[in-house]
């Protein structure tokens, strides 16, 4: 292992030729995958490699420590495989939404404008007035007491007192 970590390329060719079918063994039993397991073998090679000057002979043998870093890498893997599947299922989830029922929504539009039409015949004529210039001619208190020549006041007692009323007939809470 010395010679490896002083860059001998000969010293790894030989520990490569050992330690190579152990540790494509281990992947694979791991992952479950050949490609996959081809390619975490390749990097725990490339691994060993690169940290020979890490490996410690006090606390164990080459091959057990080659063999650790090659279960650690595979387990790595398929923990990030898992996590990028949760993430996809997370983001569909996320994603998916109820696909828009047009006729439904048509349906309802109706009912409740009739709703709103029953309730808006059930003001009195001054009320159904007031309502149906401040709301659906946009005008202000001041603009409808203007063009209906009446006070201000009594504009606003007809609006409050009119969508009191629409309010009850279309069963809002207050």
């Amino acid at each position: 292992m010395d010679l490896i970590a002083r860059g001998d390329q000969d010293a790894f060719a030989t520990l490569y030729d050992v330690v190579a079918g152990p540790v494509y063994g281990i992947v694979v039993k791991v992952l479950r995958d050949r490609a996959q397991s081809e390619e975490v073998a390749q990097e725990v090679l490339i691994d060993v490699w690169r940290q020979a000057a890490r490996y410690r002979s006090d606390k164990g043998s080459v091959m057990t420590w080659v063999m650790t870093i090659a279960h650690r890498r595979a387990v790595d893997r398929v923990r990030s495989a898992q996590a990028a599947a949760a993430r996809e299922q997370d983001n569909a989830a996320r994603e998916h939404t109820r696909p828009y029922d047009e006729v439904s929504e048509q349906v309802e539009v109706r009912l409740e404008s009739e709703q709103v039409r029953r309730c808006v015949r059930g003001l009195t004529e001054l009320q159904r007035q007031a309502v149906s210039l401040a709301y659906y001619g946009g005008l202000t208190y001041r603009e409808v007491a203007e063009t209906l020549g009446t006070p201000l006041p009594t504009v606003k007692t007809r609006l409050r007192d009119g969508l009191i009323r629409l309010r009850d007939c279309m069963g809002v809470n207050a």
